[in-house]
C-alpha cells in the first residue's frame, strides 16, 4: 500500500526486455535507504518487487499483464519514473490510500498554465471514467491528486509547483500516456451492489445502475 506522495524521481538504467515481460533497472537514492530484497516499490505508481539491488540502483521483473496494462511498456533507458517505497504503519497518510494496482492509462490531451498552478486534462475511458469524481482521489503515474474537473470524455487536475518539481507529470507532452489508478472505494460500493445474493452467478449481474436500481435495493 502506497499515499501517492512521491518520494524521488528514479531514472531508467536498462530495459532488457523478454517476449511480453521486462526486467527493468533503475537508478535511484532516497528510496534505497532501506531496501530489502522482496520491498516493493511503486514505480509509476505500479507496485513492483525488488529482485535486486546496489547501492545506486535495483531491478524488477515486470509480467507481461502489467506491460499491457501500463505505461511501464514505453520506458526506454533515461526514462524518469516516479518512486514511492510502501507506507508503514505509523506513517502519515498525506495523499491517499493508494495499491499500486492500477485500472488502466489515460492520454494527456493538454497543458493550460493558471497563475502559479497548471492544469492538466487526461482522457480516460468510460470505464474508468465512471469511478472518477469531482473531488475526489487520483493516481496518476503514482501521484495522489485531487481531480478538479470531470465529464464524459476527460478529467483534470491541478498541479501546484512542489509537484511540478517532484514529480515527472510536467515533464510529459500532449499524447502521453499516464497510469491511472482510481479511489479503490468506488469499485467495493459497486461490486457490493451489484452482485446477485440468491445466486452468486456473475452472469446475473445488472449492468445498469441508476436511481430506479438504487431505490429497488434501499440504497436510495
Amino acid at each position: 500500500m502506497f499515499t501517492g506522495l512521491v518520494e524521488e524521481i528514479g531514472v531508467v538504467q536498462s530495459v532488457l526486455k523478454g517476449t511480453k515481460s521486462a526486467k527493468i533497472v533503475i537508478k535511484a537514492h532516497k528510496v534505497l535507504e532501506d531496501v530489502k530484497l522482496g520491498d516493493s516499490i511503486s514505480t509509476n505508481g505500479v507496485c513492483l518487487t525488488v529482485t535486486d539491488f546496489k547501492s545506486d540502483t535495483f531491478a524488477v521483473d515486470v509480467m507481461a499483464e502489467t506491460m499491457r496494462r501500463s505505461n511501464l511498456k514505453n520506458l526506454v533507458p533515461g526514462s524518469k519514473v516516479n518512486l514511492e517505497r510502501a507506507l508503514r504503519l505509523g506513517d502519515r497518510l498525506g495523499g491517499h490510500l493508494v495499491s499500486g494496482h492500477i485500472d488502466g492509462t489515460g492520454t494527456i490531451l493538454a497543458f493550460d498554465k493558471e497563475d502559479n498552478a497548471v492544469w492538466v486534462t487526461i482522457k480516460a475511458s468510460p470505464d474508468l471514467l465512471k469511478y472518477i469524481i469531482h473531488k475526489g482521489s487520483i493516481a496518476i503515474d503514482g501521484i495522489s491528486l485531487t481531480v478538479a474537473y470531470v465529464d464524459e470524455r476527460v478529467f483534470k487536475v491541478s498541479i501546484i509547483p512542489h509537484t511540478k518539481d517532484v514529480t515527472t507529470l510536467l515533464h510529459k507532452s500532449p499524447g502521453d500516456e499516464v497510469n491511472l489508478e482510481c479511489d479503490m472505494v468506488g469499485k467495493y460500493i459497486e461490486r457490493l451492489i451489484r452482485y446477485n445474493n440468491k445466486s452468486g452467478n456473475e452472469e446475473n449481474y445488472n449492468n445498469s445502475i441508476d436511481m430506479n436500481f438504487l431505490s429497488k435495493h434501499g440504497f436510495a
